[in-house]
């Protein structure tokens, strides 16, 4: 039962580190850096007083 133990701890350290440079990958790849910017200016711009009255 300890060897079962020790392999799931060492399975666990694989699949953290595949979906960590999955999710990596995703994120960089080159056609989302537009949609990225975007995102990232979403707290530098200036919204109308009419635009937040309206929520």
């Amino acid at each position: 039962m300890i060897e079962f133990y020790v392999f799931l701890k060492q399975l666990w350290v694989v699949w953290f580190v595949l979906l960590f440079s999955g999710i990596c990958i995703w994120a960089f790849w080159p056609s989302r850096r537009g949609l990225m910017e975007e995102m990232g200016n979403i707290p530098l711009r200036d919204g109308s007083p009419s635009a937040k009255a309206a929520r």
